[in-house]
């Protein structure tokens, strides 16, 4: 037996497209949308040198993206590792500090 998840899903787009048509703005939107559509495809089609700086400058922004967000990752994980130090640090302040003063104590009495 065929499933019949699919093509019923397809249905359902379909005539949920077709219901959404029948809302006056829903069209004009719908029907101005394509035209622009229409319209830069028909532009890159003539002019396909633009087309190809435009991927590659998105190219190069994605891949900026990229490593500005492993770069923070990196900070990050290594902030997380001397945040985890931390209490060590503090503790060992704390006790130097108390030893420091206990010998000030010791020194005046």
């Amino acid at each position: 037996m065929k499933s019949k998840l699919l093509p019923f899903i397809a249905i359902g787009a379909v005539t949920g497209a077709a219901i959404s048509m029948l809302d006056r703005q829903t069209r004009e939107h719908t029907i101005e949308t394509a035209k622009k559509a229409k319209e830069t495809i028909a532009y890159y089609a003539e002019n396909r040198d633009e087309l190809l700086e435009l991927v590659e400058s998105k190219v190069e922004q994605a891949q900026s993206v990229y490593g500005t967000v492993n770069s923070n990752i990196e900070s990050i994980m290594q902030n997380g590792n001397d945040i985890k130090e931390l209490p060590t640090t503090i503790q060992s302040m704390v006790s130097e500090t108390i030893q420091a003063f206990s010998k000030k104590d010791e020194q005046i009495g």
